[in-house]
């Protein structure tokens, strides 16, 4: 059986989540205290304590769900004696997911992984003031459809594709206005649902252009080793493991759209027959079965979860 381990993006966010991961092992208290000392903040108390709203600020909800999801990959190396490289064929996160699954493989730092998800999210904060730009979520049309939609809608403004997130949803980010036309347009071209989603920035469009130029500063000071395994890249949907290229898609993925659907396509036409959500949530073991019913998922969040994980591998 061919496996890959796929990590979540922002959404999967909620208050206590991780908290029983540091109860029950050392290890995954080891992860939330390095990330809380790479960061100088209490990002761990946050998570457990915190209320809802703080932690779903884009700054905090990105390095907060890849401590957990490396919470539970230390923990499985440090309880199973788990190797990535061993078990997966590939690993692929959806936005934000692939700094974790890039962090899982060993080609960034934990410390430096925390560090460039807080600049992202508060590089994505800055490129478009508060109110200007949206997000929508169209359901029920496919990928060729929801793009058509947000041409439509653009007007001279920014309306595209952000998310293909396969079965039927599609994620448009763009101008405010131009996303609101979008949500109205769909609902008369067969959208079984359109409608807008809460976040503070319209994220994997044109707008995040100074986002963009931030992080490719960013990225170019820290060290991009080789990942142990192949990573599918989000703008590619396609396999890649050369460090220079990863550091190029890094920059891209802030204004291109997570090609999820692709992504998880390609992983199955080259062999894949299982795929293991780490961390936060299980919104993506939900996408996978959208779109490959045949595929076998697991989500890993929690100690009874990984107990169960070490026994299959």
């Amino acid at each position: 059986m061919s496996r890959a381990f796929i990590f979540p993006g922002q959404g999967s966010q909620a208050v206590g989540m991780g908290k029983d991961l540091g109860v029950a092992y050392a290890s995954a208290r080891e992860v939330f205290q390095e990330v809380d000392d790479a960061l100088g903040q209490k990002l761990s108390k946050l998570m457990w304590e915190g209320s809802q709203e703080d932690l779903t600020l884009t700054e905090n909800a990105q390095p907060a769900i890849m401590a957990v999801s490396l919470a539970v990959v230390c923990t499985l190396e440090k309880e199973g004696g788990f190797k990535l490289a061993d078990k997966a064929a590939f690993v692929a996160g959806h936005s934000l997911g692939e700094y974790s699954a890039l962090a899982a493989a060993g080609a960034f730092t934990l410390a430096d992984t925390a560090r460039l998800l807080k600049l992202r999210g508060q590089a994505m904060q800055r490129a478009v003031p508060v109110g200007q730009g949206a997000l929508a979520v169209l359901l029920g049309l496919d990928f060729d459809a929801a793009s058509e939609i947000a041409k439509e809608a653009a007007q001279g403004e920014v309306c595209e594709a952000a998310n293909d997130n396969g079965g039927g949803q599609v994620v448009v980010s763009g101008h405010k206005a131009a996303v609101e036309r979008a949500i109205e347009i769909a609902k008369g071209k067969g959208a079984k649902r359109s409608m807008a989603i809460p976040v503070s920035a319209p994220f994997h469009c044109a707008l995040m252009k100074p986002a963009a130029d931030e992080m490719a500063e960013a990225l170019a000071g820290v060290d991009l080793k080789t990942p142990s395994v192949a990573l599918v890249a989000n703008v590619t949907a396609s396999r890649v493991a050369d460090p220079a290229t990863i550091r190029d898609l890094l920059v891209k993925q802030v204004t291109g759209m997570v090609r999820w659907r692709e992504s998880v396509l390609y992983m199955e036409q080259h062999g894949v027959s299982k795929y293991i959500e780490v961390g936060a949530g299980k919104a993506l073991a939900g996408m996978v079965k959208r779109i490959v019913q045949e595929g076998e998922t697991v989500s890993v969040g929690a100690p009874a979860d990984v107990e169960a994980l070490l026994k299959t591998l």
